[in-house]
């Protein structure tokens, strides 16, 4: 079996949950899902969302095209595509502390630093930062044809072990968020890389809040020709 169909089975798995856990509304006569069910159906998402980041981005590519029903974009107007989802990008988050990278390989990184985003320790996003997350979502939804990865880092206080797991944490927190707002699973994944790369020095209170950030990287899927 391939990655991306070995990653698409939550969809299915899904599906099944959905169909044996649901309860009988007594006003209208109509079933539900239970939210022990929901909250077991998101866990299946979460995770994989976090297995995802070990595909190969072409994998990737073929599994959003073909779960999400997207028909990606044509080589040639990738430039063009990315250039209109940076500007509204940048429009959104105007003022939100996160900032707006343009790579040499033309993704989009947005750069969003740990004091605006988690408390010390914490993988629960800031409520204040909600809203921000919600702007990037919206932006994400609209250009359907942009795959997600969203990594989490953290500094050097802790152990390496601690670390590595608070960060895969913080990755599945935004992830959550994006899942929320709409954005289909196929085209997210997730992944922790602890204190392994930092941007700054660990050797002062500036630099560990500067490593303790989330990055996601925003890349056009490309049509099949």
């Amino acid at each position: 079996m391939k990655t991306w169909q070995k990653l698409a089975l939550p969809v299915a798995l899904s599906g099944a949950v959905l169909s044996g856990c649901t309860t009988m509304d007594a006003f209208t006569g109509e079933s539900q899902v239970s939210n022990t069910s929901k909250g077991a159906i998101a866990g299946g998402l979460i995770g994989a969302v976090l297995g995802a980041a070990t595909a190969p981005k072409e994998e990737r590519a073929k599994r959003a095209l073909i779960g999400a029903g997207i028909g990606g974009v044509a080589g040639g107007g990738v430039g063009l595509y990315m250039d209109r989802q940076e500007a509204e990008l940048r429009e959104e988050l105007t003022g939100s502390g996160v900032q707006v990278v343009r790579t040499e390989e033309g993704q989009i990184d947005l750069i969003m630093p740990g004091n605006i985003t988690f408390a010390t320790d914490s993988s629960d996003v800031k409520q204040e930062f909600m809203n921000t997350l919600q702007s990037v979502a919206k932006v994400v939804q609209e250009y359907e044809n942009t795959l997600v990865t969203i990594e989490g880092h953290t500094d050097s206080t802790g152990s390496d072990s601690y670390n590595q797991l608070l960060s895969e944490r913080r990755a599945a927190s935004v992830a959550e968020v994006l899942l929320a707002q709409g954005v289909a699973f196929e085209r997210i994944a997730a992944e922790g890389y602890g204190e392994g790369r930092p941007v700054a020095t660990n050797d002062t209170a500036e630099g560990r809040a500067q490593n303790r950030r989330v990055e996601i990287s925003l890349e056009a899927i490309v049509a099949d020709e």
